[in-house]
């Protein structure tokens, strides 16, 4: 069995416009944070009121020294977007309702949409700002042999991935069309992947088309369609040209289970037999 990883690390760089800021607490610093977890443990405020006088006579102290080689555990804290690194947007994301009623949030996504027979479907030859349409869909489904089946998790490979790093990975790719959202969707997809930074086109490749012409439908088509029908989709895969075959294969995709939220990151794996 071969596993591949699908998923950037979650790291500053030159395509993460949205930042990133971790605090380290280090192995060294750890026995002022071990005092304040004994601390934090005494359920009574007379029990801590004694833990804090037996500390400050001197009686009861955690010091450096109390641990082996002188390092407690490390404890870092992280700020980040739910939309950073590799990532599963909800229905809840594309807008207050969907099919009529509340979307779903990324803490109801049934577990069932998020392991299934992966398809990928390479549209390496699209140009930046280039939609990716409904009939090159049915071309590239012809060209593999492949009928898209109900739950199958369709990977967009573009290897746009292969800009990761670099400024232009943000606003250098093609996109979805709305009628290749739609396409998918209606067939029975739940999950459609993509290696690019979105979905959709660039923002501003988007944004320019709707200056020239105030046309609505220019902006986030394959986000706005999930107010339509329900679906999530998975923005920046990597390793797609890896994976071997066009099907025949697994993808497992959980997403960390955030209550309420529109988005979390995910660990987005194949699995070949």
């Amino acid at each position: 069995m071969q596993l591949i990883d699908l998923s950037f690390s979650v790291e500053q760089n030159s395509s993460e416009p949205m930042p990133i800021k971790v605090k380290t607490r280090p192995h060294s610093g750890g026995s002022k944070f071990g005092r304040k977890v004994i601390f934090l443990g005494k359920k009574k405020l007379s029990d801590k009121l004694k833990a804090l006088a037996n500390y400050v006579s001197g009686k009861e102290r955690i010091t450096k020294n109390s641990f082996p080689n002188g390092e407690f555990i490390n404890e870092q804290t992280v700020s980040l977007s739910v939309h950073t690194g590799t990532h599963l947007d909800s229905p809840s994301h594309f807008g207050t309702k969907c099919e009529g009623r509340e979307p779903k949030t990324i803490d109801e996504i049934p577990l069932e949409w998020c392991y299934g027979n992966g398809v990928v479907l390479t549209f390496c030859n699209k140009k930046s700002g280039e939609e990716i349409t409904q009939e090159d869909i049915k071309n590239e489904l012809k060209r593999i042999g492949y009928q898209i089946k109900k739950n199958d998790i369709v990977l967009i490979r573009t290897d746009t991935d292969k800009k990761w790093g670099k400024p232009n990975y943000f606003f250098e790719a093609p996109g979805f069309s709305r009628g290749a959202t739609k396409y998918l969707v209606e067939s029975g997809v739940k999950i459609i992947g993509t290696d690019c930074y979105s979905l959709d086109k660039p923002f501003m490749a988007m944004v320019n088309e709707y200056y020239k012409t105030n046309n609505q439908e220019c902006l986030w088509p394959a986000h706005f369609y999930g107010r339509e029908k329900e679906y999530c989709h998975i923005e920046r895969l990597c390793n797609l040209d890896k994976i071997s075959v066009n099907y025949g294969f697994k993808v497992c995709c959980f997403p960390i289970k955030l209550k309420g939220l529109g988005a979390a990151w995910i660990r987005a794996v194949a699995i070949i037999e």
